[in-house]
């Protein structure tokens, strides 16, 4: 059985054993993160790497983009509890959520967790955590999205043009589609 059979079986089953699983799904996700941010910082050690941005704009820089991630990140995951669900695979929304930052972008929460990881990389003045391993989670992402894809027949591509098209454009901001 793969992986995307698992998370596909675990995502469809009962509400127990994905309320159950939700914060393994969280561990996991916070595990990764943590593995870019000090495995850029072992990189630039190791590779002998010169600061990014040394001083204030580096700092200043990687303040505003971590504040914009998490602001962003944070009206996510309250779109999500309105769709009656949470921003972890195991336990996802039980409608298509299409309000707020949703309205506009397929997945905004990575926009955010990837502005996240870039104000931290400024902040910490990594090279590698900005031209190494945020592109390098946001490859991670792109993989997942085709494993979504090749598991479910969705066709994100094509979901995606239909969040953003004109006729989707014009519903109010707070109507939800059933999935």
């Amino acid at each position: 059985m793969k992986p995307s059979d698992v998370l596909y079986a675990v995502a469809t089953g009962p509400e127990r054993r994905r309320r159950l699983l939700t914060p393994v799904g969280l561990l996991i996700f916070i595990a990764l993160l943590l593995l870019v941010v000090f495995g850029s910082l072992f990189t630039d050690r190791a590779l002998n790497l010169a600061r990014l941005l040394p001083g204030a704009l580096g700092l200043s820089v990687g303040i505003l983009l971590l504040a914009a991630g998490l602001a962003l990140w944070g009206w996510c995951v309250i779109s999500f509890s309105r769709g009656r669900g949470t921003p972890v695979p195991f336990n996802p929304p039980r409608e298509l959520v299409v309000v707020g930052p949703y309205a506009r972008v397929r997945n905004p929460m990575l926009t955010g967790v990837f502005s996240c990881l870039s104000g931290i990389g400024f902040i910490l003045h990594s090279a590698s955590m900005i031209f190494v391993w945020t592109p390098f989670f946001i490859l991670l992402n792109a993989i997942q999205v085709k494993l979504v894809e090749g598991t479910t027949g969705l066709d994100i591509p094509r979901l995606q043009f239909i969040n953003s098209s004109t006729i989707f454009q014009r519903l109010p901001l707070g109507r939800r589609f059933p999935v």
